[in-house]
């Protein structure tokens, strides 16, 4: 995806799920009593980018496979950083396009079997079309100003 985003949008930033980054570190963490402390310390990292040094050094030792994996991925969650403020809460997650894709499978989970590839662009077409005519004209998802 990195690469397909370089090649289509070259300016833009790559900024991963900064909630499925802290899930995803679960999977390093081998002490089931640090888990929480894992999951606080990394959100004190994504409100201060400046913290991931600390982190890596405090598990370098007790933890290094979540040390490795926590200097190489978190950063990739920081690019919110270069936005406004009044912004960042609503782009440090995926949840715009998890919700998309959550409502173009509901649609198209009630038709079933689509009797040509046409169809179903139209349909998912149509939906994309309703999705973004609610976001230009509804409450506005994130503030320009």
């Amino acid at each position: 995806m990195k690469a397909a985003l370089k090649a289509a949008l070259n300016g833009t930033p790559w900024q991963r799920c900064q909630f499925h980054l802290q899930q995803n570190a679960q999977e390093y963490v081998t002490k089931a009593h640090l888990k929480t402390k894992v999951s606080s310390n990394i959100h004190a990292i994504f409100n201060a980018d400046d913290r991931l040094k600390d982190f890596v050094k405090t598990y370098s030792e007790s933890q290094p496979k979540l040390a490795a994996w926590a200097e190489e991925n978190l950063p990739e969650g920081f690019a919110v950083f270069a936005f406004p403020e009044a912004n960042r809460k609503r782009l440090r997650t995926s949840n715009a396009c998890e919700n998309m894709n959550a409502q173009i499978k509901k649609r198209t989970r009630v038709v079933g079997l689509f009797p040509s590839e046409e169809s179903l662009l139209r349909l998912v077409t149509g939906v994309l079309v309703e999705i973004s005519e609610t976001w230009e004209t509804g409450k506005a998802y994130l503030s320009l100003n």
